[in-house]
């Protein structure tokens, strides 16, 4: 009998790769990378009218949303490395300037620290460059 106990993550990460593995075949090899090939840039109004002003005439747009947003996960550490890139395609789409964009990054920095900013500001750079190295 092994009595080292099990480790709770472990157990949990089984569990929900058996359950990818339920759903379908081509879920069990799925990464997160795969989230950008699936997911193209919405349209701007299309964005503006499920983010944007539609049921809050008032309040935030598509745009400003979206910039909200990058700042949020360049201050989480810029670990979701797809979901930046996505953000920063759909916040050219929606009317952000490369500008606002690094500006945006750039002031997560102060509470995200300067390794969160500098990875963030990277991957904005691959999608702002169209996927050129050392552009913008």
């Amino acid at each position: 009998m092994n009595d080292t106990p099990k480790n709770p993550f472990e157990d949990l990460m089984k569990m929900g790769q058996d359950w990818a593995k339920a759903m379908g075949p081509m879920m069990e090899s799925f990464t997160p990378g795969a989230i950008e090939a699936m997911w193209p840039t919405m349209p701007k109004d299309v964005m503006e009218t499920f983010w944007g002003r539609t049921w809050n005439p008032e309040g935030l747009g598509a745009k400003e949303k979206l910039l909200l947003t990058l700042q949020g996960l360049t201050i989480l550490g810029a670990q979701a490395e797809a979901q930046i890139r996505l953000t920063v395609r759909h916040a050219q789409e929606a009317g952000a300037t490369d500008q606002e964009i690094t500006e945006t990054i750039a002031l997560a920095g102060m509470f995200g620290g300067v390794p969160a900013m500098t990875k963030a500001m990277n991957l904005a750079r691959e999608v702002l460059s169209g996927g050129k190295e050392g552009s913008v």
